[in-house]
């Protein structure tokens, strides 16, 4: 995801000097692009992060189209008083791009997990929060990124190939989109849980079950009509996110839909409430908290049972 995201960014800023890409001693490879051909467009502020948000501040009340990029960690937890006071509050239109959603750099350990950020910054007025799970969603999305006028969080998963959208879709900011559609049982998922959850749909598919599934990619703001349909007219519904529950897309639908009538009965597929001190590679510990694809499929094969009988 990141991958592409920059690619097509370095794209855009070839025709536009206006666009800036400043990081905190990261990236070398991923921007070598910026780097040798648009220098005066890229700045490696250091292992400054502060001071990072600052500047990108400052640059952005400019004028400039200011894209700020680091591990989540240190993208956001950080420099987060510079965030909220001179981002948020003064809205201004600066992308946050944050590597390493969830457990994705499970080897460097607890200093590098990222799963407090989706609550971190939905507390922030103005702060829209976009966390693609397919490269359809970026490649639509890009070009009303880049142009977007208020603070915007990117959260990279780590989904890479091919799309797993069979058909044309029309893509925005603030909506989200139906991946497959089923009945009685809804999935909401976002990022690199999409295609977890893709994978589960299409192994439940096998047992005659079929799940709709929804990529909520925008998380802040949600598409609460969307969710209030699919849920008035579900028997289940789950959430995949590899965010703690706390915060994340799971209290943001519920807290989005207290008075709707519903029969529903919901289920949390999330991270726990602790720290995680687990060293290991995203796989072993995606695997290990109940976040692939066969643990979604056993959850929902398990948890059917009366509702359908």
């Amino acid at each position: 995801m990141r991958n592409v995201f920059v690619n097509k960014l370095f794209e855009y800023a070839k025709k536009d000097s206006n666009i800036l890409l400043l990081t905190g001693d990261l990236g070398y490879g991923l921007f070598d692009n910026f780097r040798f051909n648009l220098p005066k467009q890229f700045i490696n502020v250091g292992i400054a992060e502060q001071n990072m948000i600052n500047i990108a501040s400052g640059l952005s009340y400019s004028g400039k189209n200011v894209f700020v990029y680091s591990i989540i960690p240190f993208l956001l937890m950080r420099p987060f008083e510079g965030i909220r006071l001179n981002i948020s509050y003064n809205n201004l239109p600066v992308k946050l791009l944050g590597a390493g959603g969830g457990l994705l750099y499970g080897a460097e350990g607890p200093t590098h997990h990222a799963y407090e950020d989706i609550g971190l910054l939905r507390l922030l007025p103005n702060v829209t929060i976009f966390c693609p799970g397919d490269k359809m969603e970026i490649d639509n999305l890009l070009e009303d990124v880049i142009n977007y006028k208020s603070p915007i969080y990117i959260r990279f998963g780590g989904n890479v190939g091919g799309s797993i959208y069979s058909t044309k879709q029309k893509f925005k900011l603030g909506k989200g989109n139906i991946v497959v559609k089923g009945k009685e049982i809804v999935i909401f998922s976002m990022g690199t849980m999409l295609k977890e959850s893709y994978l589960a749909v299409k192994e439940l598919n096998k047992y005659n079950i079929f799940p709709t599934l929804i990529s909520m990619h925008t998380i802040k703001p949600l598409d609460v009509d969307l969710i209030k349909k699919y849920v008035s007219n579900s028997k289940q519904v789950y959430v995949v996110e590899d965010h703690k529950k706390t915060g994340g897309l799971f209290s943001a639908i519920l807290e989005n839909i207290p008075n709707v009538k519903h029969n529903a009965t919901f289920y949390s597929l999330s991270l726990p409430d602790k720290f995680i001190a687990d060293v290991g590679d995203n796989t072993y510990l995606y695997k290990k908290y109940g976040l692939t694809y066969d643990n979604i499929t056993e959850l929902i094969l398990k948890e059917r049972g009366d509702a359908f009988e």
